[in-house]
């Protein structure tokens, strides 16, 4: 090829001759140190091997090309190693050559017997991910790590180092975990101010001092085997502690306060201690006791005669009104002859009265954007729940049954199903099955703090396929008349006792005012609303397809209301996604479970193909459920668009989170 080209050459003018020239030897010197760049990545890499796998257990590292895809653990792109994964391999020996991977974006050297120093990191200016727990490394925490601009995960933990934890991390803004737990380090805790940090341990230690108000906002498992910790969320920092000349230069003067008694009052400092005789203390204790006895008998008393009064009262007021409204919630009048309502079941079979449901003892479970909804437990024992309306644009009865008995004859395993509706011209009510299992927000996002059990990835994947199943089912059932659902969200999405994913408030929206409609939809809107502010099955489309990106991330889409927290979904995850760092998406709770990393690329790609900004290149719901379906290899149901079997289940639940 050179050589035709220097031919050429040889027939051209000579300012020609020079800019032809300078081009080859530029893309001569290009080819020149990228070959040059991917046999330093192969020499660093055989040189780490031969003094770490003294087991042999890489066997696949034969030949000189590491970006043949045959290497274990080693992933490339454009010729460079981008991905090192050499996890449970047993490997030993420092990991100084490593350093020469100066493409490297993930190094995960978990589980292994590696030892000695860290090296210094900044040749590798491009990592993301640095992971190196459960190893022998010793000596302390390199400043150099500060100089990784674009890291977002650092795994130290159970290892041996020591000294202090440099305050140079402020420098990785990037940073979304931080774990240094089980090592031995020393010293007092910087102030870290990194504001995207998401996991953060630094337990199992020899840290002192106060922790400071950067870092208190973590759970106290973090800080926990830190003997001489303290402030938020530990033990109060104890700062009244007198400084004594006489004290050995070694006590630490910031320890913990263990009683009131332990602080030197001022006369104290002046004077001895007061010792008081036998005598004195046993009066003291005496009268310490008989005054309690006094008090305790006082409330006892009182209390007592309280409840007799009370309760005399209640049985008097039950004796003279038999009929006593105690769904008081609802606050609806019993005197409902003169609005000509009534109770009406849509299989046809009158369970209960309209007295019955109010009468019920009833509990507000909460407020969402059609209305009110309560647990009401009748007087046999049974339990429903109860929706009032509000804010419907529903002119009148005709219309507003009309709309009823279209929501009822929709019946599937995935939907929850309306069993009865109340209309008077003040009063809309709306009656379901009970269901205590919660909803899919409150199991994504509720007490995310200590003690939360995290929602694994097998049953993610069986909410969003059963989510799935509903909707395509409303679509397909509604198709002549293109009905939307209209209000898909995470607390729209309810858990039946077997925990099957059934989706609430279908058809409600066609009845409510646009206004309500589009203030209480923000994080779930599809782009185009915005302009005609109706709602469609392509909408539909992408609510789901929103739903799914807060089924692989864990973080709640953007609200209506400024104080509730959110992300705009698909402009993070897309934005993400281009940095060519697919990972750094998914909930952290899931990255705990192995061999699932192909599973939740696959969601990524469906959701993403569901939140595209035109509608006409949204997938169809039928097609959203063959898709997940293939992602778990499972078959479709025997009953699905043909079932009108409706489990037990309750819109309430999905009220207490409703936005």
């Amino acid at each position: 090829m050179y050589r035709n080209l220097i031919m050429q050459i040889s027939f051209m003018k000579f300012p020609t001759v020079i800019l032809v020239t300078f081009v080859l030897a530029f893309l001569f010197s290009a080819s020149t140190t990228e070959a040059g760049n991917a046999t330093s990545d192969r020499l660093a890499l055989q040189s780490f091997k031969a003094s770490a796998d003294l087991l042999e257990k890489l066997l696949s590292w034969t030949g000189n090309n590491p970006c043949s895809g045959l290497w274990q653990g080693v992933k490339c792109e454009s010729g460079r190693v981008r991905h090192l994964v050499l996890e449970g391999l047993q490997l030993s020996g420092p990991i100084t050559k490593l350093s020469q991977l100066d493409e490297l974006r993930i190094l995960s050297l978990d589980n292994n017997m590696l030892n000695g120093s860290l090296p210094n990191f900044s040749s590798l200016k491009y990592m993301k991910s640095l992971y190196l727990s459960h190893n022998q490394f010793s000596g302390p925490i390199p400043d150099s790590i500060s100089l990784l601009s674009r890291l977002r995960r650092l795994d130290l933990s159970k290892n041996f180092l020591s000294g202090s934890i440099p305050p140079s991390l402020n420098l990785t803004s990037e940073l979304l975990t931080l774990k240094l737990e089980d090592n031995q380090l020393t010293g007092p805790l910087p102030n870290l101010k990194l504001i995207k940090l998401q996991d953060f341990n630094v337990s199992g230690n020899q840290l002192t001092g106060p922790i400071p108000s950067s870092l208190s906002n973590f759970s106290i498992s973090s800080f926990q085997g830190n003997n001489e910790l303290c402030g938020v969320p530990l033990l109060v920092c104890d700062t009244s502690q007198p400084t004594n000349p006489d004290l050995s230069g070694d006590q630490n003067p910031m320890v913990v306060s263990s009683s009131p008694s332990l602080k030197p009052a001022a006369s104290e400092k002046k004077k001895g201690p007061v010792r008081l005789g036998t005598g004195a203390l046993i009066a003291i204790v005496v009268g310490d006791i008989a005054v309690v006895v006094l008090i305790t008998c006082f409330f006892i008393l009182y209390y007592w005669k309280k409840y007799n009064q009370s309760d005399a009262s209640a049985r008097a007021k039950r004796k003279a009104d038999p009929e006593k409204l105690v769904f008081n919630a609802v606050n609806y009048p019993l005197h409902a002859e003169s609005d000509k309502g009534k109770l009406v079941f849509m299989d046809g079979r009158k369970q209960f009265e309209l007295e019955d449901l109010l009468r019920a003892s009833a509990e507000m479970l909460g407020k969402g954007t059609f209305g009110t909804a309560y647990k009401a437990v009748l007087e046999d024992g049974s339990v429903v729940a109860v929706k009032r309306l509000k804010d419907m644009s529903i002119a009148g009865r005709k219309e507003f049954e009309q709309q009823m008995e279209l929501i009822g004859k929709l019946r599937h395993p995935n939907l929850v199903c309306l069993r009865a509706y109340y209309y008077a011209r003040e009063e809309k009510l709306l009656v379901y099955d009970y269901l205590p299992s919660g909803n899919l927000y409150t199991l994504l996002h509720g007490n995310r703090g200590p003690g939360r059990t995290p929602l694994d990835w097998t049953t993610r994947v069986k909410i969003a396929l059963g989510a799935a199943r509903g909707l395509a089912f409303i679509h397909h059932q509604c198709k002549p008349q293109k009905l939307p659902h209209g209000n898909i969200k995470s607390s729209n999405v309810l858990l039946d006792k077997n925990g099957n994913a059934c989706i609430s408030d279908f058809g409600l929206v066609l009845m409510a005012s646009s206004s309500v409609v589009a203030s209480r939809l923000i994080g779930y809107r599809a782009p185009e609303h915005l302009e005609s502010k109706k709602i469609s099955q392509k909408a539909d489309v992408y609510s789901f397809g929103v739903l799914l990106l807060e089924i692989l991330t864990g973080k709640a889409p953007a609200q209506s209301y400024a104080r509730e927290e959110g992300v705009d979904l698909p402009k993070w995850v897309q934005s993400v996604v281009q940095e060519e760092w697919t990972a750094e998406v998914f909930d952290l709770e899931l990255l705990r479970y192995k061999n699932i990393e192909e599973e939740m690329v696959a969601m990524l790609q469906i959701a993403m193909a569901c939140v595209s900004q035109a509608p006409e290149q949204r997938p169809r719901m039928s097609q959203v459920v063959k898709m997940i379906e293939g992602i778990i290899g499972e078959q479709h149901s025997p009953q699905r668009d043909d079932s009108f079997d409706c489990i037990s289940m309750s819109p309430s639940v999905s009220e207490g989170t409703s936005h």
